[in-house]
């Protein structure tokens, strides 16, 4: 398999994932409490975020920081060849300039698309701390149920094929999945199939099965208002409103948007996408502020309805 690459750091070993998240304010008492007895015995304070919880990654966020084009890590990318197994291959973006470890995501596109049609998503969601890998299926009218599998044979690639560049930078405990469209439908198959996925986000998802009650993974399903491919009426909503078994989810629906709103950068996709990632990929309660009890609706906003279980 060809392969272009770039020179990655070499990374440290996962940390030990903690038993669960801890709230805002236990994280604070703890750090001020770690930072108290480094300071009283005279020890330098390296990272006491990292006695809390060893998956934050990035600076406490605001709304300007889960907004902006691009985040606090710098990114670089590297081509998959259509040669691989499972999938169609495509292109990975990854934070670089640091030696953590990071969750992975992978991103399907839809009916007759490309990966060129989300890669808008692949650097700004990598730059917020996260291996992102926007794929191609093998073919481009390949149902939503075979983009799930190529979303699953997508992940296991990149954390265990010898040949993939970020193997080393990625926890394999923390891996989610992202699909527009019939890639969407895929996102709730994959899901499905793989309980042990953090997150899931299907963006406009089409598929024929309108109940997903097997899904035990938090799932943020986003909608668009005049969506006429899958009206939101039919697909997005009775798949939200059948997700008994997950355990978080939220329902978004962008205000005025068509069905191909997730082709292009998109603020109001990419603020809670991060934040959805960033609450169940990294554990990162900071983000929860941004989802519970989320955005307005009505006249002025760019969401049209928001319902959710309130993650905290």
């Amino acid at each position: 398999m060809n392969m272009t690459n770039s020179t990655l750091d070499q990374p440290t070993e996962s940390p030990a994932k903690s038993a669960s998240p801890l709230s805002r304010g236990v994280r604070t008492a703890i750090r001020t409490a770690v930072a108290a007895a480094l300071v009283a015995g005279g020890v330098g304070i390296a990272s006491p975020a990292y006695a809390a919880n060893p998956y934050e990654r990035g600076p406490d966020p605001t709304d300007s920081s889960v907004e902006a084009l691009r985040g606090p890590y710098s990114v670089d990318d590297t081509s998959v060849s259509s040669l691989v197994s499972g999938f169609g291959g495509g292109t990975v973006y990854y934070p670089t300039g640091t030696n953590e470890t990071f969750g992975a995501v992978v991103i399907a596109p839809g009916y007759t698309a490309s990966s060129s049609s989300m890669s808008w998503m692949g650097e700004r969601l990598a730059s917020q701390g996260f291996v992102i890998f926007t794929i191609d299926t093998n073919t481009r009218y390949d149902q939503p149920d075979s983009r799930g599998d190529q979303i699953s044979a997508a992940l296991d690639y990149l954390v265990e094929d010898s040949t993939s560049a970020v193997r080393n930078r990625i926890d394999p405990d923390r891996l989610a999945a992202m699909g527009h469209s019939m890639g969407g439908g895929g996102t709730l198959a994959v899901a499905a199939d793989r309980p042990e996925l953090k997150a899931a986000i299907p963006l406009t998802p089409w598929h024929l099965d309108k109940t997903w009650s097997e899904v035990d993974v938090p799932t943020m399903i986003i909608g668009a208002e005049n969506d006429t491919v899958a009206s939101v009426s039919s697909h997005s909503i009775p798949f939200y409103n059948s997700l008994s078994g997950a355990p978080d989810k939220v329902y978004l629906e962008l205000d005025g948007a068509s069905h191909f709103a997730p082709n292009l950068s998109n603020t109001t996709i990419a603020k809670y996408s991060i934040s959805w990632l960033k609450r169940f990929v990294d554990e990162d309660t900071r983000y929860s502020q941004f989802l519970c009890p989320g955005p307005s609706t009505g006249l002025g906003s760019d969401v049209s309805d928001y319902r959710n279980t309130c993650p905290v």
